[in-house]
């Protein structure tokens, strides 16, 4: 039996489905301080990029630059922040983080700064909506 992909139970609790690409599924960080998106390569066992064989890499790379895109066509930030940390959920995930001066973690990262803001339903639904939309044409 082949094994299955699975989301890291820490991503499906501070995320939601925006959709999938042919490689990742595709979340929005549930956090209205920032713009955040995260990519996961749908493969079992993925702890670090060099995990991944050299097509799903080379997939992946693309699937970067189109989050990248929806990115900047959502929200026109002041900088992309792109990363793959990993300390705290060990699952491949590549963060997609729009930045603006105005943000309260500017210039420094994100990570520790303050507590996590959920979106309000409604904010989420839409904001899932546009992504999803802005996905499909890309």
């Amino acid at each position: 039996m082949e094994p299955y992909f699975a989301l890291d139970l820490r991503l499906q609790a501070d995320t939601a489905a925006i959709g999938d690409l042919a490689l990742c599924a595709v979340l929005l960080m549930d956090d209205a301080r920032f713009p955040w998106m995260i990519l996961v390569p749908r493969r079992p066992g993925l702890s670090e990029l060099t995990d991944l064989s050299r097509e799903d890499a080379a997939t992946l790379m693309e699937e970067i630059r189109i989050a990248c895109g929806v990115m900047q066509a959502l929200s026109k930030p002041d900088k992309l922040n792109v990363a793959a940390l990993g300390n705290q959920v060990a699952q491949l995930h590549i963060h997609v983080i729009g930045r603006f001066r105005s943000d309260p973690a500017w210039p420094n990262p994100i990570w520790g700064v303050g507590t996590r803001a959920p979106y309000p339903a409604h904010a989420r639904a839409q904001l899932l909506e546009r992504a999803g939309a802005l996905f499909a044409a890309a």
